[in-house]
């Protein structure tokens, strides 16, 4: 047997140098590539065995629309205020916002008995903030109301307040300070101490017979300006300390041996009273340049408002989410995330970076009209949900990944894909955001797993 190879010589022989290392460079390019063609790409090894269902899409997108419409609604409750409001703020694109409070008086002590002489009386009143006139002059105005309240009843702040007719001799503000906090020591008419203690008997508090809160309801808090007009602020919250309260009566009095008494009736007692706020909204009375023209008439305008005081809201739809939802292909869905991108509009001087609310918040209703707060802030956390204002970027962000997961997976048809943009009580501020067809209108991020 004889062996045949080829030696370097012999190939060398049929080719010269130089092409040699061209055709060994080509054999081991093809070689490399054939091997590779023969692998299977690991992300699909094994596909054509398994269902298609059970293979993961992450699909993102934000050009889902968002609708935007401004409503309002009276019938808010407003029973048990973290803060309570007298007199009247004016915003060109809102009009007139007029503010009262209706609150019971609770009893310092159970009254001992003795004979006494009225001599004088003083309201004492921390006021947290003063926006408007600070000119003195301002009438405090006191109602006796003819109705007896209660801390687990629903009042609203259209209420009609019903009033026995006796009303306390005005009495005059003095000149107050705007932003900060202001003590007041108001005399009061002693006509007034000698009205609510014209019945001693009645001077005990008792829940299992008619006590003091049967006998005198309560009375009617407003303010009236002459000129132009004053909004004040403050708190009846319960004191977390007994003895040291921020509003309240004193009637001081001295018995028939000229012994000083002092006697108290509080507002913000430890023992709540049942309080409410009432609100008037005069949308009339705003700029006819710049007043707000559809409220509560489905019509998409380029700017949304949002007003404090129970006032005008912002309500979002996402017509998408509800065709995601009715999609049978769509019937397993993981959202990952969920945001709204809400710019601000600024004209420069009412509303600026400055002067917007730093937080806003967002509620659902179910099919009986009850309200929420969306889960995003009320399960998974305030700093999760987000809602303050970035003033660098001219928009409020919100993440409701937990909501329209919520929505998705409700089977019972008791919730809707829409949303309200609102103020908390506490804010004095109002707010006019971009939406529709507006230039920078509302963004809706939304990215989901499809499983």
């Amino acid at each position: 047997m004889t062996k045949f190879y080829l030696s370097n010589s012999s190939i060398q022989k049929y080719f010269p140098g130089y092409l040699l290392k061209i055709l060994l460079f080509a054999v081991g390019t093809a070689s490399i590539l054939f091997i590779v063609s023969c692998e299977e790409d690991p992300s699909t090894i094994g596909k054509k065995i398994l269902p298609p269902g059970d293979f993961a899409t992450v699909i993102s997108t934000d050009t889902l629309t968002v609708r935007s419409y401004t409503m309002y609604d009276d019938s808010i409750p407003s029973g048990n205020p973290s803060h309570s409001y007298m007199g009247q703020v004016y915003d060109p694109y809102f009009g007139t916002t007029s503010a009262g409070f209706v609150t019971q008086l609770r009893l310092g002590e159970s009254w001992n008995g003795v004979s006494f002489v009225v001599d004088s009386i003083k309201l004492y009143m921390t006021l947290t903030d003063v926006k408007g006139n600070t000119q003195a002059g301002h009438i405090l105005r006191l109602s006796e109301i003819a109705e007896q309240i209660y801390t687990d009843s629903v009042y609203y702040s259209s209420k009609a307040v019903q009033l026995t007719g006796y009303n306390v001799p005005d009495v005059f503000l003095p000149e107050l300070q705007a932003d900060t906090i202001n003590n007041l020591v108001l005399s009061i008419p002693v006509e007034f101490g000698n009205y609510l203690m014209r019945d001693t008997s009645m001077l005990f508090h008792s829940n299992a017979k008619p006590d003091f809160r049967s006998f005198f309801k309560g009375l009617y808090f407003r303010i009236n300006s002459v000129g132009d007009p004053v909004f004040l602020t403050l708190s009846l919250e319960p004191q977390t300390n007994y003895g040291i309260y921020s509003n309240y009566f004193v009637i001081y009095m001295h018995d028939n041996v000229s012994n000083p008494i002092e006697y108290l009736f509080i507002l913000d007692a430890v023992s709540r009273n049942a309080c409410f706020n009432t609100y008037e909204h005069n949308f009339d009375a705003a700029d006819p340049t710049k007043k707000i023209q559809h409220i509560n008439d489905g019509f998409r305008d380029t700017l949304s408002y949002l007003q404090c005081l129970n006032g005008v809201f912002t309500k979002l739809e996402l017509p998408g989410l509800k065709t995601i939802k009715e999609d049978p292909s769509f019937s397993n869905i993981g959202v990952n995330k969920a945001r709204f991108i809400i710019p601000a509009w600024y004209d420069g001087s009412n509303y600026r970076p400055s002067t917007i609310p730093a937080q806003l918040y967002l509620r659902y209703s179910d099919n009986t009209g009850k309200r929420y707060l969306v889960p995003d802030y009320n399960k998974v956390s305030a700093a999760f949900f987000d809602g303050s204002a970035d003033t660098t970027d001219g928009v409020y962000n919100f993440n409701v990944a937990s909501f329209v997961q919520f929505y998705l997976e409700d089977t019972s048809d008791k919730f809707r894909p829409e949303l309200e943009i609102f103020l908390p009580s506490g804010s004095t501020q109002n707010a006019i955001l971009k939406a529709n067809n507006n230039s920078t209108p509302v963004r809706f991020e939304f990215t989901y797993t499809r499983f």
